[in-house]
C-alpha cells in the first residue's frame, strides 16, 4: 500500500496524549495508520514535521459569517480562509442570516451557498422556526447540525434576521428543548434574561454612552445567571441535549455548578471572556463590544477555574465579523454598536499560548477547542481525533514560534476590528493546516481552494 501523504518526524496529538509517530493519509482523504518512525509504507507527500505538534484539524462549533447576507462584512470564502489560517478545519456556522435560516428552504440555499464557497468543512445550524415537529424533522433531514435559540428579543431592525430563532418567553423556551429532546440533536442557547435587559437598558440610558462600562451596566451578569438558572431547571423536565452559550461571568459558572448532575447540559467560554477583561474593552472602543460583555478579572478568573473543575468544557471562537465602516460610525457610542469581533485566528495560538504559560496541558486545551465539541455533537472520531479511518484534518503548530496579533497577518475580512486582541504576542503558532490529506494553509498563505468544504451531517 502506498500512501498520499506522511507526516513524519512530529509529536502526534492522540486520545491519550503526544506520541513521537508517523502519520499515513490514504488516497481518500483520511488516517490509514499511525507507524512507528521509519516502518511506514511509500508516500506521494512527504511533510517533515520535526519539532512540530501534529493536532487534529479544530473543530469551531460557534461561529458566524451570515452568509450570504452581509459580504461587506465578510463572506464564507475570506472567513473560511480565515478558518484554515487558523488551524480549523471545521466550523458550525449560527443560523443567524438575512433571513434568519429557520426552515428547510433556508437551510437548503446556506448549504449550497456554503457548499459553493468554503475552503473548510463545515456544519449548519439551525433555529426552530415556527415550533413545530414537521419544521424541525424537515430541518432535521437537510442535514442541520443541531439548534440555536436566543432567549432575547430580536435587536431593533433585525426582525427578520432572528425570526425563529429569539424566543424571549419561557412557554417557547421551553417548547424548543421538549422539540430538541425529541431530535437527539444539541440545541444551543445564547442566554440572557429579556426583561433584566429592559430593566437594566432603561437604567444605563442615563450613563455616558462613550464609557465601556455602560455596556457592562446595561447587560450585567445577573441577566445571564437568571437565564442560565431557568433554562437548565426547565431541562430538567424538557431533558434536551442542552449547551449554553458564551459563559462570561462568575455567577453564571455558581449556576453551572449548583445545577451539575440534573439534565445532559454543557457550556462554553471564548477567548474574548478567557484572555480579555473589561480595561481591555475600554483601551479598544467599540471594536471591543460584544454580547454578552466581557466583564471583570474576577469574573475571567471564575472562567479558568471552571475549565480546571471540568464545569466548562467547551472554548468556541464566537466569530463575528463587522465591517470596520460599521464599528466606526458608533465610535462613542457603545450601546449603538454592532456586537461582535473576529476570532477564529486567534483562537488556538491563545489557547498554546496558556499551554505554554502551564495553565493546562494540550491535551486538555484540545479537548476544549475540538475533541470535546466533536464528541457532543456525534462526529468523532471522524472529526476531533486522529485514528485510522478518521478525516486526516490536521493542524501542525509550533510550540516554540510567536504568534503576532496584527491586522496585516490575518485574512478574515474584519481584520481592522480586530483591536481587541491586536498587538498581543503569543507563544505557539500555527504552521501548516491540512483537510481530509490536501494543504489549505502553509507558511503564512492560504491555499484552500473555495468550494472543497464538505457539509458535515450529524450522524444517521
Amino acid at each position: 500500500m502506498s500512501l498520499k501523504l506522511l507526516v513524519q518526524g512530529g509529536a502526534v496529538l492522540l486520545p491519550d496524549g503526544l506520541h513521537r509517530v508517523d502519520l499515513g493519509v490514504a488516497a481518500d482523504g483520511t488516517v490509514a495508520g499511525l507507524y512507528t518512525p521509519g516502518t511506514a509504507p511509500e508516500a506521494s507527500e512527504v511533510i517533515d514535521a520535526t519539532g512540530l505538534q501534529v493536532l487534529p484539524g479544530i473543530v469551531d462549533i460557534h461561529f458566524h459569517v451570515r452568509a450570504p447576507a452581509y459580504p461587506e462584512r465578510g463572506t464564507v470564502q475570506s472567513e473560511t480562509r480565515a478558518a484554515a489560517a487558523g488551524g480549523v478545519t471545521t466550523i458550525f456556522e449560527m443560523p443567524i442570516s438575512k433571513p434568519c435560516c429557520a426552515s428547510p428552504e433556508e437551510l437548503i440555499r446556506r448549504r449550497a451557498h456554503f457548499a459553493e464557497n468554503a475552503v473548510v468543512d463545515f456544519g449548519l445550524y439551525v433555529a426552530p422556526g415556527d415550533l413545530t415537529e414537521a419544521s424541525r424533522d424537515a430541518m432535521l433531514a437537510e442535514g442541520a447540525i443541531a439548534f440555536k435559540i436566543f432567549t432575547t428579543p430580536a435587536p431593533p431592525g433585525r426582525a427578520d434576521e432572528f425570526d425563529g430563532l429569539a424566543l424571549p418567553g419561557a412557554a417557547e423556551q421551553l417548547r424548543a428543548l421538549e422539540l430538541a429532546a425529541a431530535s437527539d440533536r444539541p440545541i444551543v442557547v445564547h442566554a440572557e434574561d429579556a426583561a433584566l435587559l429592559a430593566h437594566f437598558g432603561a437604567r444605563a440610558e442615563a450613563l455616558d454612552p462613550a464609557d465601556a462600562a455602560t455596556h457592562n451596566a446595561s447587560r450585567p451578569a445577573i441577566c445571564e445567571a437568571v437565564s442560565v438558572a431557568q433554562l437548565l431547571t426547565m431541562n430538567i423536565t424538557a431533558r434536551a441535549r442542552l449547551h449554553i452559550a458564551h459563559v462570561t461571568s462568575a455567577a453564571t459558572v455558581q449556576v453551572l455548578r449548583a445545577f451539575a448532575g440534573t439534565s445532559d447540559f454543557t457550556a462554553e467560554t471564548c477567548p474574548q471572556y478567557l484572555f480579555a477583561t473589561e480595561a481591555d474593552v475600554a483601551r479598544a472602543g467599540v471594536f471591543g463590544k460584544v454580547n454578552p460583555p466581557i466583564r471583570a478579572q474576577a469574573d475571567q478568573d471564575a472562567l479558568w477555574q471552571a475549565i480546571a473543575d471540568g464545569v466548562i468544557t467547551h472554548v468556541t471562537t464566537d466569530h463575528a465579523p463587522f465591517a470596520r465602516a460599521e464599528k466606526a460610525a458608533s465610535i462613542g457610542n457603545f450601546p449603538a454598536a454592532p456586537p461582535g469581533a473576529p476570532g477564529i485566528e486567534f483562537m488556538l495560538p491563545a489557547m498554546l499560548d496558556a499551554v505554554a504559560a502551564g495553565r493546562l496541558s494540550l491535551k486538555r486545551a484540545h479537548d476544549l477547542l475540538c475533541a470535546n465539541g466533536a464528541r457532543r455533537y456525534g462526529i468523532w472520531p471522524r472529526k476531533g481525533a486522529l485514528l485510522p479511518g478518521s478525516d486526516a484534518d490536521i493542524t501542525l503548530v509550533d510550540p516554540a514560534a510567536e504568534t503576532v496579533i496584527a491586522a496585516d497577518t490575518l485574512h478574515t475580512h474584519a481584520r481592522d476590528c480586530a483591536q481587541l486582541f491586536e498587538g498581543r504576542h503569543l507563544r505557539g503558532k500555527v504552521v501548516r493546516t491540512i483537510l481530509a490529506g490536501r494543504t489549505v494553509f502553509a507558511d503564512g498563505t492560504v491555499t484552500g481552494i473555495p468550494g472543497t468544504g464538505r457539509h458535515i451531517r450529524p450522524p444517521a
